[in-house]
């Protein structure tokens, strides 16, 4: 059985052994980078620049993903095994910055307020997002010989301007970084 997933061909039994087998260097590499490299990169930049850097990373790998799929087996497996790691990584960093900026961005009494209204916004879009991508894959897939982004390179094209809106937050119109008081 042949499983087309936008424009990877794998055979069914070799997408299961693969996420199978990639699950535990993928949270292992996950581990190891919260642990050791985040602390360091977001002493020596910040949370902001870090926040900046991580989103400008992940930008440019979702641009690169669309020619992946024209990697021969071998070579495919491994990119796409080291593209995930690193998309991993950069969003433990979006993410991490991100709850940082929100807690620092509102007084100590108002925090819990910032975190619940954090926590319901996110579970409201985690609850809509599986019925949104399948409408955004659907009609990627309708979209197979369109011009501009055909078919896969519109859903990225799609994922990279959500990326492109949470690097536009982290400027200063929408960034709100109280002065410390000493």
């Amino acid at each position: 059985m042949i499983v087309y997933l936008i424009g990877i061909t794998l055979p069914a039994k070799s997408i299961v052994m693969s996420v199978r087998e990639g699950s535990g260097p993928g949270c292992a590499s996950i581990l190891l980078y919260q642990t050791f490299v985040y602390p360091r990169i977001v002493k020596v930049l910040g949370p902001v620049n870090a926040s900046r850097i991580a989103a400008i990373l992940a930008l440019v790998l979702l641009f690169t993903c669309p020619p992946i799929t024209h990697l021969s087996k071998p070579w495919l497996s491994v990119v796409v095994n080291i593209a995930s790691v690193l998309k991993n990584n950069l969003v433990v960093t979006i993410v991490t910055c991100s709850f940082i900026l929100q807690n620092n961005s509102v007084p100590q009494e108002q925090r819990a307020t910032a975190n619940g209204l954090a926590t319901t916004l996110m579970s409201f879009f985690k609850a809509f997002a599986p019925a949104g991508a399948g409408i955004v894959f659907s009609w990627a897939q309708k979209r197979q010989h369109a011009f501009l982004f055909p078919c896969d390179q519109m859903v990225f094209f799609l994922l990279d301007i959500v990326i492109f809106v949470e690097l536009i937050w982290t400027f200063k119109p929408f960034l709100a970084i109280p002065e410390q008081t000493s």
